[in-house]
């Protein structure tokens, strides 16, 4: 006799917010490691070519950024098969370790050549995008998924916002190896707590557990109970990001969308610092404190979120005979969608024709709140809508935005420079209008056509 264990209620853990805190907080350091570089790239690459001026100084410098987020496009697509093969937590453990690795490498690092490989496992080696909004997944009902990715997604950007006013200070006195080590401080002490407190949150690992544990109570045979690692699944599993992605068309259109409005977070931070400097004639120290705004253009959207992403779930399926769907997510990330054209235009016309300056800074706020707006509800909408097989999607995600985001600046680097400011943001204001009419669909006819795809069928999303 065997027992096989094959329905859970999929009761979440007791410390479910408890953990929702403290992954917030922890993926700060992943936030503040990626970005407290940027500022100070140039600095790094002359110190390390032996001063300014060196024959590719200028190159490496945008490689040692932009790297990060070609190792992160990778590293989705073998991290989230193999949590759904092996749990969340195996994978954490070894991702964070892998990381913690690159970082002391990145620190000691005497050339270039070190630095950059090393910036480069950092970011495939980044668990945390993939793995949190899973982890969500696994520990909260629907009616609570909304607040809690919510919460997942903006905090981290603490550490994106204080990591380049953080490292600007400490360059100056200690030097940028001491920034490097302070994130391998960080996240050292991050491990210790997974390490200590952590427990596998994934229902397929627990019921496994479960299962083998109690066919071993019975004396029931090993072959099944023990070596559970299925080589045949684990090639499924590897491949299942391409496959969730080709399978469903409503996943591959809203990644579509979400990696087009995610790419405006690098074109305004590749623009912005040429606008602030060749147009408004802004000091370093000005131009450093104008990014505020978009500190202040995240609050409002996590504000906006917190108190209305689940709300207008919940009201939804009221009007729906209690029946809630992936679709409910969806009305904030249109109105994001549908407000970011004008910022977009707006932002375009205070390059080219000087407005004052409260208007480019106010243009900053409103370009942040609907970029975020638009983002944050795809997370809950592939978390509801894909259940298990929620990690893979979010893997094609991931590195959709991440390919995107290193892609679409350069090219709006060109646009401008033959259209100018107004009439390359222009085209890009366009385009972000006509991407709009993706969730719009989906939210209209998402839930006939998921039906199509087994990975965000019902009857996928009930196993």
């Amino acid at each position: 006799m065997e027992i096989q264990i094959i329905h859970s209620s999929g009761q979440a853990p007791t410390n479910g917010e408890l953990w929702l805190y403290y992954l917030s907080w922890a993926s700060q350091c992943t936030t503040f490691t990626c970005i407290s570089i940027a500022p100070i790239a140039g600095y790094i690459i002359d110190d390390l070519k032996g001063g300014p001026g060196s024959p590719g100084s200028k190159s490496a410098t945008v490689v040692l950024v932009t790297i990060w987020e070609l190792g992160e496009a990778v590293g989705p697509f073998f991290i989230a098969p193999l949590s759904e093969m092996f749990g969340r937590y195996r994978v954490y453990m070894i991702m964070n370790t892998m990381f913690i690795t690159a970082i002391v490498f990145a620190a000691l690092s005497p050339n270039t050549g070190l630095l950059l490989t090393s910036r480069a496992l950092m970011g495939i080696s980044v668990a945390s995008n993939v793995l949190n909004p899973a982890v969500i997944g696994d520990m909260f009902i629907p009616e609570q998924r909304g607040t809690a990715i919510t919460m997942i997604m903006f905090i981290p950007l603490a550490g994106a916002t204080a990591g380049p006013v953080i490292s600007g200070a400490i360059l100056q006195i200690l030097g940028w190896r001491a920034i490097v080590w302070m994130s391998v401080v960080m996240t050292a002490i991050c491990q210790i707590l997974f390490l200590k407190f952590f427990r596998e949150t994934y229902k397929v690992r627990i019921l496994s557990r479960r299962a083998a544990r109690l066919n071993q109570e019975i004396g029931a045979s090993e072959k099944n109970s023990h070596n559970w690692i299925d080589w045949t699944g684990l090639r499924s599993s590897a491949i299942r990001p391409v496959v969730v992605l080709c399978n469903s068309g409503v996943i591959g259109a809203l990644l579509l969308f979400g990696s087009f409005v995610f790419s405006h977070f690098y074109i305004v931070t590749t623009t912005l610092p040429d606008i602030l400097r060749n147009v408004y004639d802004l000091s370093p120290t000005a131009t450093g404190l104008a990014f505020t705004a978009n500190a202040v253009g995240t609050l409002a959207s996590f504000a906006i979120s917190k108190a209305l992403l689940d709300r207008i779930y919940i009201k939804l399926r009221s009007l729906n005979n209690g029946k809630g769907l992936p679709e409910y997510r969806l009305p904030l990330s249109i109105i994001g969608g549908l407000t970011l054209p004008p910022a977009v235009i707006l932002y375009g016309w205070c390059a080219e024709y000087k407005l004052p300056l409260f208007v480019l800074l106010f243009t900053m706020v409103w370009l942040r709140t609907s970029m975020m707006l638009a983002i944050s509800p795809l997370t809950a909408y592939i978390v509801d809508s894909c259940g298990i097989y929620s990690a893979s999607a979010m893997a094609s995600l991931v590195s959709a935005r991440c390919l995107a985001s290193a892609v679409l600046p350069l090219s709006m680097s060109r646009l401008t420079g033959r259209l100018g400011y107004s009439g390359g943001f222009y085209v890009l204001g366009g385009l972000g209008l006509a991407s709009t009419l993706l969730p719009i669909l989906i939210y209209r006819h998402g839930e006939k056509w998921r039906q199509r795809s087994w990975y965000t069928s019902s009857i996928s999303q009930s196993r």
